[in-house]
């Protein structure tokens, strides 16, 4: 008599390993070398997508998952673009294009934001996370199902 292998449901706790590309197949994470990620299924650890693709899955399985921009990171927000004067900014933060700044939001929560343009008078901050509007592709091994 053969055991059915143990499949995940909600609520196990999961170990991957995974590659991240975008679907140009531009890497933007990996497990390569560390640990397996740990997280709870189905609790909103990771993006939905992801989550959602768990299920029935035994420890050694692979699997590529392909995850539209709306299960992932989401579309990208407008609203969460601003500029600000470039007085706001203190004088000993270097500006560019591209430089990520960490600020705080009035109930004091820390928030990264990305430079995304400068002029004399103002800089522009984005708040979307890097990877919104993005559709994610990831290569993932289940490792162990606790």
């Amino acid at each position: 008599m053969t055991q059915t292998p143990q499949q995940v449901k909600n609520g196990d706790t999961v170990r991957i390993h995974y590659t991240g590309t975008l679907t140009d197949g531009t890497q933007f994470d990996s497990s390569d070398g560390r640990d397996p990620l740990e997280f709870t299924v189905g609790s909103g650890q990771v993006i939905p997508g992801l989550d959602a693709e768990l299920p029935g899955m035994s420890a050694g399985d692979k699997k590529r998952i392909e995850i539209d921009c709306q299960q992932a990171y989401g579309p990208i927000n407008p609203d969460a673009r601003q500029a600000i004067p470039r007085e706001g900014i203190p004088d000993d933060i270097p500006l560019e294009v591209g430089i990520q700044l960490q600020m705080q939001t009035p109930d004091g929560q820390v928030l990264p934001v990305t430079v995304v343009e400068l002029d004399e008078a103002t800089v522009t901050l984005d708040a979307n996370h890097p990877l919104a509007g993005k559709d994610l592709i990831f290569d993932i091994e289940l490792v162990s199902i606790a």
